[in-house]
């Protein structure tokens, strides 16, 4: 064994031809990055949205544009711009435009509520928004007491010409009542912010590896919602780290066939802003934009018009499309990568999709803090192996115990990370910062994972979704894993609930497949898989389980 091998032991399990390291270097900026893609790729798809090509020359012409505008409101390198938007192509035009006026994306949930949107501009300070007109009354409720003095007024038709621009519009407003009475009588419509700035030029600012990016903020989950401070090198360096991972199962791709990949996760959030977007670009690759991934018929509809090769998604996703009457109505055929990340994917899912698709989910690990992704399953592999892969080029990752010593391996621990992908701290809260980040540059998860002696790691769970029994601690995402291979099972979560004996016990809450599905069928399965205490003491079924926009299973209000 080499001595490089030695230090980190998951190289070993590195595909042929995957590097060690990458070399994040070679683009000085996201800008430097995006200008190349421009400069090679224009008259290539950028993005597909409803039926409509759009190019790496037209987003590139309206991003300057745009740019150009915002500048001319006088805001400066370093001011942050919120961006509002679902998966529409003025989305992208609103990122690149930011970042080339050397300016800062503030990521924002579309669907926050008032309170919540509230709270997201007034901690980065935005100074502008570019908001779709579905959410400007969420936005009209709020701006008051935010610092935000100017609204670019975006709407679903902006990017897909006139006609069918027009009509996409008077249908999402006055057919399906998409947009909700507003007023916000400074706005101005994007169409129009885009022909003004066309009008100037955009000042390019001295942009580097170490000026903010991106300010993407933590779902919330764990308390206050809070910025991740993500460089223009962290980004970039997590694109290229996906890359060089994806690498071994898109070879053999005719040289002719551009790399297509499905966005059904919302661009806003970090797995697909880094992945479906900035990723995407840096090849010259097309992104389908799926604007509603709950609409399961709509989806199917839209990807049986495509050949398409890569497919980010969260395991419910997987599920729900896998399940679905219509699934075989696409051709799955062309699809090399099956992404799965964000939440843990369950093994029953994992089965049947590659059973339906010949596609097996890789998955793999990350969080807002790491641009995301930290670690994965090679790309090669034909088995679901249940656990996060390894660490990605670059990346280390250790488990440490809650004085910050490593722990031996096969012991559970907090899993930390250290890769040129890991954020700056969080905005402005020095003290949450110092919480997370170690002496020796690693960033400490808040999951509690195990490695193994080939280097391979698995969440066993969150450090606070663990359930105490009886002084036993019991992992959510094991007991989950086992009742989804239960026949009749559509999908399940566990959560803690008071017990006045063992301090805590299993509470599991189940979707059914089937309506025979009897609490007695599920008992025995767990009782034939689980240790008594692992095993449920409430079992209820519930039509559908509560989850963030993103897919994963909101546990907290399981607790009820």
């Amino acid at each position: 064994m080499s001595e490089q091998t030695a230090a980190r032991p998951w190289l070993g399990a590195y595909p042929e031809g995957v590097p060690a390291d990458i070399d994040a270097s070679q683009y000085k900026s996201l800008v430097e990055l995006l200008d190349n893609s421009f400069r090679d790729f224009g008259p290539r798809a950028a993005f597909n949205f409803l039926g409509k090509d759009v190019t790496y020359a037209q987003i590139d012409k309206a991003s300057t544009s745009m740019g150009a505008y915002l500048q001319s409101l006088g805001l400066v390198k370093g001011d942050r711009v919120a961006v509002m938007m679902p998966n529409v192509p003025n989305y992208p035009v609103a990122v690149a435009a930011i970042l080339r006026a050397g300016m800062v994306v503030v990521n924002v949930n579309p669907l926050y509520t008032a309170r919540e949107l509230e709270h997201q501009l007034k901690d980065s300070g935005a100074k502008a928004i570019v908001i779709i007109e579905n959410f400007a009354a969420t936005l009209e409720a709020c701006i008051a007491n935010t610092p935000i003095k100017h609204v670019v007024l975006s709407a679903m038709g902006d990017m897909v010409g006139t006609l069918k621009g027009a009509i996409v519009n008077y249908v999402v407003r006055n057919v399906k009542k998409m947009v909700p009475e507003f007023d916000l009588p400074y706005a101005v419509r994007f169409n129009e912010a885009l022909a003004r700035g066309a009008r100037m030029n955009l000042m390019r600012p001295d942009v580097n590896g170490d000026d903010v990016a991106v300010l993407q903020y933590t779902g919330g989950t764990t308390g206050v919602s809070k910025g991740a401070v993500l460089l223009h090198r962290n980004v970039v360096a997590n694109a290229l780290q996906s890359e060089a991972w994806n690498e071994p199962a898109m070879r053999g791709l005719p040289a002719d066939e551009q790399v297509t990949n499905v966005c059904a996760l919302p661009l806003y959030h970090i797995f697909a802003f880094t992945v479906s977007m900035i990723l995407a670009m840096r090849m010259g690759g097309k992104t389908i934009l799926i604007p509603n991934p709950r609409d399961l018929p709509a989806v199917l509809k839209e990807l049986s018009k495509h050949r398409f090769h890569l497919f980010p998604a969260v395991s419910t996703l997987f599920n729900g499309l896998a399940n679905h009457p219509d699934f075989d109505t696409v051709d799955w055929s062309h699809l090399r990568v099956s992404l799965g990340g964000g939440t843990a994917v369950q093994s029953g899912v994992a089965k049947l999709w590659l059973e339906k698709t010949g596609c097996p989910i890789c998955e793999g690990y990350g969080l807002s803090e790491t641009s995301p992704s930290a670690s994965c399953n090679p790309t090669t592999s034909r088995v679901f192996s249940g656990n996060i892969g390894v660490p990605i080029p670059g990346t280390y990752l250790k488990c440490v115990d809650d004085d910050g010593n490593e722990v031996p391996v096969g012991q559970p621990g907090e899993i930390a990370i250290k890769g040129p992908q890991v954020m700056a701290g969080y905005w402005q809260r020095p003290d949450e910062t110092a919480k997370v980040m170690t002496a020796d540059g690693y960033f400490l998860s808040g999951d509690i994972g195990v490695q193994d002696a080939s280097g391979f790691f698995k969440v066993v769970d969150r450090k606070k979704d663990m359930i105490l029994v009886s002084g036993f601690n019991v992992y959510p995402n094991e007991i989950e894993d086992v009742v989804s291979q239960l026949d009749g099972v559509m999908e399940c979560a566990c959560v803690g609930e008071p017990d006045d004996k063992t301090g805590e016990a299993v509470k599991l809450v189940v979707v059914r497949k089937t309506a025979s599905l009897t609490e007695e069928q599920v008992r025995e399965h767990c009782r034939a898989n689980l240790t008594g205490y692992k095993q449920p003491r409430t079992i209820e079924f519930r039509p559908e389980l509560p989850k963030t926009p993103v897919g994963k299973v909101l546990r907290r209000e399981l607790r009820g």
